[in-house]
């Protein structure tokens, strides 16, 4: 019983919109949305690859949609999205990884991002050329 002699009652916390209150839950929840674009992608890929194993004309149905206006604009906007989450995955690198000695000192945090976008970069570079190669 409480002072007053009523009975107590359990604090509840209010959630509704709980990442709405903070600016850093806003951002973290947009980021989080990035992940999004990814599985889009990934459907993307899937259809393609369901749409191979139909035959030639099934395929050519699936490039055709690619090259349409609205294709390439889900495109454009997939691939802002999926930079924004590279960006997020890379600025969070140095907090999930174990520290790295290099020569006894520790790795610095900016480091360990560079050598991702660095990594990222001659992937993406090699499968290009490896695409225009296979191509010619």
């Amino acid at each position: 019983m409480n002072l007053d002699g009523g009975v107590p009652r359990p604090f509840v916390r209010p959630m509704r919109g709980w990442w709405r209150r903070d600016p850093f839950f806003v951002r973290y929840m947009l980021r989080e949305l990035t992940a999004v674009a990814v599985l889009a992608y990934a459907v993307v890929l899937a259809v393609g690859v369901v749409r191979l194993s139909q035959g030639e004309v099934a395929w050519n149905g699936w490039l055709a949609a690619l090259r349409a206006p609205w294709s390439i604009v889900l495109h454009v906007l997939i691939l802002a999205a999926m930079a924004v989450h590279a960006w997020s995955w890379f600025q969070i690198m140095p907090k999930t990884l174990p520290m790295i000695f290099v020569g006894g000192r520790r790795l610095a945090g900016a480091t360990i991002t560079r050598a991702g976008w660095l990594a990222t970069a001659l992937t993406s570079i090699a499968l290009f050329a490896l695409a225009r190669w296979w191509q010619s």
